[in-house]
């Protein structure tokens, strides 16, 4: 998973995980699912379950209450309504809702069909799944009859107790001018109705959905073939503008990956929110093993969009790797309900996130500078959170009180653990080997069906590289000792340094607001004692200036976040005009736009001696 988080005060990135996929033949020991997406009323999906024959007394029906990846208790049953069960002759069975996702169904010899009714997240969130009250968007679901149904498929089936590793067939009626994008394979030729089937529930669990009017692109990268399928409620975006990016980023993946490839078919569905309506508020992604289902602001200029899908499909993306291919016991055997979680999430997350950027730089995508930038502003980052706290404790405690406020830090600190990881193993190898060889070895080691012990893994490590990454992973991930950063960028005759990177307009070094809200007027202020940047002085913008509008749009409180967004696309020397009020009087400044450059702690190669190993850890 990875998550976007976008605040006045911050808009800083952050970054889900299953199975392989295969079509068996449904059989009479099946489970089968109708899900009608055409009789929609009052904004609910009607769901029909026809079990297999049971031979005990009762059975509990269970929605999740986690799914792997999202790393959360989100609760799904809280979605689900007028749970009923039914003999085969339509009467009524008992049933008795035994907590927030789960029923107790009596008479189970005679359970015919199980029906509810489905309401989607969307609609009810205030957050976007920040804090933990909300499900985060790429893990929800949409319901809006005849234009979109986001069906993550773990918010519209449930499974019971006992037989979720039968095999599932789900037939899905629809709208005929609706397409379904997935990259599991319609067997059904009929317009209006979809059949899919997978061997087990947590293999349906693994595909989502997007039902909407078909607009996608398809392009092969070697063997695998990617579909681009996009929802943009208001038309701003096709599937045609994504798409180039998107392509050139996957060609460049794959290279790097290698040998890699876990799938025949990627999809990308991207959700692109109307932030004008109740809507999904909660933007970045989740990943599945043969797809990613991606929620983004609709209204994010194309620049900064194809920006954030760069890194957070990416990510995304080589979850192939880990966990898909390389993970533990907790994870080959999820538990929906009652979940055990793995102690090794800096490598689910930490190794995936640090993969995202590395793969950039080593394909030319971004300079060595940025590269370096990027995991400054991760160390940076991290600090806010205990260096002390053991990773692995915090991993697989996440979903603890104690613990789950951490969560964030694995795109951080463990990416971080990653790439000392990597550096770590460069040294050792004179250059010759880095963590994406311990990954390799990792994959031919276990691969999607074979897990790992979780407290076996470090000595596997070891045993697959050199003593010294053992000692790293004692001391910096299992143990308490913060990690001395300068010492292993200097292992790559990398230094601190002074760097500069352009800056927001109303945002400094990321996390510094030049701007406030009075809460009575909801009016946009420049707040009255800070330095003003470039950005205002070249404007004549003032201290205890209120901001009324920027080329020709009214801006306060409601629509601040557009005006942060949208400042993020600016140009240097685009042509502004800005409305201001100023001691009780408006006027109009007009010029060009002159971004802030932001100073910031970095690093820069200043060792020469080194700038071999070096380069084998960049572009090796």
């Amino acid at each position: 998973m990875k998550k976007i988080i976008c605040t006045l005060a911050l808009a800083a990135a952050l970054l889900s995980c299953k199975a392989a996929q295969s079509t068996p033949t449904a059989t009479v020991n099946d489970v089968k699912v109708a899900i009608d997406l055409v009789n929609v009323n009052d904004d609910k999906v009607m769901v029909t379950i026809t079990p297999p024959a049971f031979t005990t007394e009762k059975v509990i029906f269970h929605i999740p209450k986690t799914v792997p990846g999202t790393y959360s208790e989100d609760n799904y049953g809280r979605f689900i309504e007028e749970v009923k069960a039914f003999d085969a002759k339509g009467n009524p069975l008992t049933i008795t809702k035994t907590d927030e996702n789960s029923w107790t169904i009596s008479d189970a010899k005679k359970i015919s069909k199980v029906t509810y009714l489905v309401n989607d997240s969307f609609d009810t969130e205030t957050s976007g799944g920040i804090g933990g009250k909300d499900v985060f968007s790429p893990a929800g679901t949409n319901i809006e009859a005849g234009v979109n149904f986001m069906i993550n498929t773990h918010g519209f089936v449930g499974y019971f107790e006992g037989k979720s590793e039968l095999p599932y067939k789900i037939t899905v009626s629809h709208p005929a001018n609706l397409w379904g994008a997935t990259s599991l394979t319609d067997t059904d030729p009929s317009a209006d109705k979809d059949v899919f089937t997978t061997s087990r529930y947590a293999e349906l669990v693994d595909h989502p959905i997007m039902y909407s009017k078909p607009d996608y692109t398809t392009f092969k990268v070697d063997d695998m073939e990617i579909l681009i399928s996009v929802y943009s409620p208001n038309g701003n975006y096709k599937a045609a503008d994504i798409t180039p990016a998107m392509e050139t980023m996957m060609r460049a993946q794959k290279k790097f990956l290698g040998p890699v490839n876990a799938t025949k078919k990627y999809s990308v569905l991207l959700y692109l929110s109307d932030m004008k309506k109740a809507d999904a508020k909660g933007f970045g992604a989740l990943e599945h093993t043969t797809s990613t289902t991606v929620v983004m602001p609709e209204m994010m200029p194309k620049a900064a969009l194809l920006e954030q899908l760069k890194d957070v499909v990416s990510h995304e993306f080589f979850h192939i790797v880990t966990p898909l291919t390389v993970h533990s016991n907790e994870i080959q055997y999820f538990d929906f309900n009652n979940p055990k979680m793995s102690e090794h999430l800096w490598m689910y997350e930490g190794v995936t996130e640090y993969f995202a950027n590395l793969f950039q730089v080593n394909q030319g995508l971004i300079s060595e500078e940025d590269f370096y930038n990027r995991m400054v502003d991760k160390i940076e980052q991290s600090k806010r959170f205990n260096e002390k706290m053991p990773f692995i404790t915090m991993s697989k405690n996440i979903l603890d009180k104690q613990y789950k406020d951490s969560y964030y830090n694995v795109y951080l600190k463990g990416a971080l653990i990653a790439m000392c990881i990597d550096i770590q193993m460069r040294e050792s190898s004179n250059g010759e080997k880095g963590i994406l060889d311990l990954m390799h070895a990792l994959s031919s080691e276990y691969g999607s069906k074979k897990p790992f012990n979780d407290n076996e893994l470090f000595a596997k490590i070891t045993s697959l590289t050199y003593p010294a990454v053992g000692e790293f992973l004692k001391t910096y991930v299992a143990g308490e000792t913060p990690i001395p950063y300068d010492k292993y960028f200097a292992k790559m005759g990398v230094t601190n340094a002074k760097v500069k990177k352009p800056g927001n307009p109303f945002i400094k070094n990321q996390t510094t607001p030049y701007i406030t809200v009075d809460p009575a007027t909801k009016e946009i202020q420049i707040l009255p004692d800070v330095e003003l940047n470039k950005f205002m002085t070249s404007l004549g913008i003032k201290n205890d200036d209120t901001i009324l509008a920027i080329n020709d749009t009214s801006y306060n409180l409601d629509n601040i976040y557009d005006l942060i967004m949208l400042s993020s696309g600016w140009k240097e020397g685009d042509p502004i005009t800005v409305k201001i009020k100023r001691a009780g009087k408006e006027q109009t400044l007009k010029g060009k736009v002159s971004l802030p450059v932001d100073e910031i702690e970095g690093y820069q190669a200043t060792d020469n001696a080194k700038a071999k190993l070096k380069e084998s850890w960049l572009k090796g």
